[in-house]
């Protein structure tokens, strides 16, 4: 593929706008960015904060733990650290340098500050408004479809600036849909690697280091430990608990930073640390892995492209697939060999739901890794699924249509019984019972953790 070519340049400029740090989950870090530019618009610090949010982000937002918040959990944390100090230049690193000293003074802000949230009915899956008061002026930031695309900011009545919202979110956003195996597979074979050897340099150090904390500390359920204590050291495993501990530590609130694939960290790790943990075990040179990462992260970002950065199919799945493309593009392996990889993969693992960001989604993740290996390892031994078994559609292409279609449209409602289960709403409950369920369910977090929230802080429906 000539570097002079539309598609190759499309390419990079997606692996680039893809591949970027952030520290902690994305969800609540987007209400933290929010907040923090609110306050810098309304240039001090709010006593009045009022979120607005979509069923996706409350049900990503309600039970992971917010870094640099003392282990507090949910959007009035969120939303609170990012006022006191986030740094929204920083965009999805926006709470990444937090002092001490604000870190003490959260939990007298939580109880000094009226924070209300309400559930949104919006039209997007990912939709935050932050609106912040002091002394009769008002402030109010929006973002839409992606965690850092801001549509609107407002001072008062004065917009400062206001954008359509597009399905494409910006005119300067690369092509998704020239996404394809075959292009991935010549895109990974021929790119010349100094076009994007640092973010997937900085992809393999920083996602190391995560995952590192995560089995050498105590975090959530220690999926990643777990797996090596009961299942042993082979690489199959070792690939499974890199990539489940290293969201172990993100989800319990590890202050190290994960680079993201299609907008999630859980699904960056996993389309890269079963990849890096092969390559070790393969003995590959560094230029062999930046390849195979190639492979798993466009192939994961590919299927994410017809699913949305939101939905109740679990994004793992995704990655897992992506990471067993990768892992057969490490054995040397052509491009039927991956395309099959895939599509045995899928078969598998497709279907897993989305119930928002917490520890079960390093297990998720061992899961999905699992289905990719499983893929992998399936075609090596003369064996495979074909079109017609279940949603599987004879042409890759058709089959990753068809899994955008069911993680789209077809989990539609499964996604809304879902955030209804996690705020309470009771099947067939009226009106008033909706609402106090869903209210005070936002309100009280798990029964296990709940939020750094006082009583003057209040949820409407």
């Amino acid at each position: 593929m000539e570097k002079e070519n539309i598609l190759y340049q499309n390419y990079v400029q997606i692996l680039k706008r893809e591949l970027v740090p952030a520290m902690g989950c994305t969800e609540p870090i987007a209400i933290a960015y929010c907040a923090a530019k609110a306050r810098g618009v309304l240039g001090e610090y709010p006593d009045r904060i009022q979120v607005e949010a979509s069923g996706n982000i409350i049900k990503n937002v309600k039970s992971v733990v917010v870094p640099n918040t003392n282990g507090g959990r949910g959007i009035e944390v969120a939303v609170a650290i990012g006022v006191l100090g986030g740094n929204e230049s920083k965009e999805l690193e926006v709470i990444s340098n937090i002092p001490d000293s604000v870190k003490a003074d959260l939990d007298h802000y939580l109880k000094n500050t009226e924070i209300t949230v309400l559930p949104m009915e919006s039209d997007y899956i990912l939709d935050i408004t932050v609106t912040v008061w002091k002394q009769g002026h008002c402030a109010r930031v929006r973002a839409v479809n992606e965690h850092t695309n801001l549509v609107l900011v407002q001072k008062d009545d004065i917009v400062l600036l206001e954008k359509p919202i597009l399905d494409d979110i910006d005119p300067d956003t690369p092509d998704y849909s020239l996404l394809s195996i075959d292009n991935i597979f010549n895109f990974a074979n021929t790119a010349d690697l100094r076009d994007v050897a640092d973010v997937l340099e900085q992809q393999i150090i920083m996602n190391t280091a995560i995952s590192q904390e995560g089995l050498d500390q105590s975090y959530g359920a220690n999926i990643g430990q777990v797996l090596l204590e009961a299942y042993g050291d082979s690489v199959s495993v070792r690939a499974k608990a890199r990539a489940a501990a290293g969201s172990d530590a993100r989800m319990n609130g590890c202050e190290l930073p994960v680079v993201i694939n299609s907008g999630s960290g859980n699904q960056g790790l996993t389309a890269s640390l079963p990849v890096i943990e092969y390559a070790k075990e393969l003995g590959v040179n560094r230029d062999v892995l930046y390849r195979a990462l190639l492979i798993s992260n466009l192939v994961t970002l590919h299927q994410k492209t017809g699913i949305g950065r939101l939905s109740a199919y679990c994004g793992a799945v995704s990655a897992g697939v992506g990471a067993g493309a990768g892992i057969a593009y490490l054995h040397g392996c052509g491009l039927e060999t991956i395309k099959h990889t895939v599509v045995n993969a899928l078969a598998i693992a497709s279907g897993m739901i989305c119930d928002g960001a917490k520890s079960s989604c390093a297990a998720k993740i061992a899961i999905a890794v699992d289905a990719g290996i499983l893929g992998f390892e399936m075609y090596q031994k003369g064996q495979q699924f074909y079109g017609g078994d279940g949603i599987i559609e004879k042409g890759i292409e058709n089959t990753i249509r068809n899994i955008g279609m069911l993680g789209k449209e077809g989990m539609r409602e499964t996604d809304r019984v879902i955030i209804k289960m996690m705020t309470g709403v009771k099947h067939g409950a009226s009106k008033s019972e909706k609402s106090d369920g869903f209210s005070a369910k936002i309100h009280a977090g798990t029964d296990r953790h709940p939020p750094s929230a006082s009583s003057k802080s209040r949820i409407k429906p």
